[in-house]
């Protein structure tokens, strides 16, 4: 279900398959990069400095961690045209 299937003919004019990965090499730079921006957000929403309700915690890390996962559902359905 996860490859698909191809048929050529080789020199003896036998069918021979040649099989497709599901992701490409864009799919899983996207991926790495996916998990980097959630990790980035994580790192923004700890840390041991001040206040609990600040800015950084309580709006952009959130914001940032979003955008990783969105990011990481674009990387697994993108696909070359």
């Amino acid at each position: 279900m996860s490859k698909k299937n191809k048929t050529k003919v080789d020199q003896n004019n036998q069918p021979k398959e040649i099989r497709e990965l599901l992701f490409t090499k864009e799919n899983y730079y996207l991926l790495i990069a996916s998990i980097a921006v959630v990790i980035i957000g994580f790192i923004l929403m700890s840390g041991s400095d001040g206040d609990i309700y600040d800015f950084r915690r309580i709006t952009l890390a959130p914001i940032v961690v979003i955008i990783g996962f969105i990011l990481g559902i674009y990387a697994i359905f993108y696909r070359k045209k």
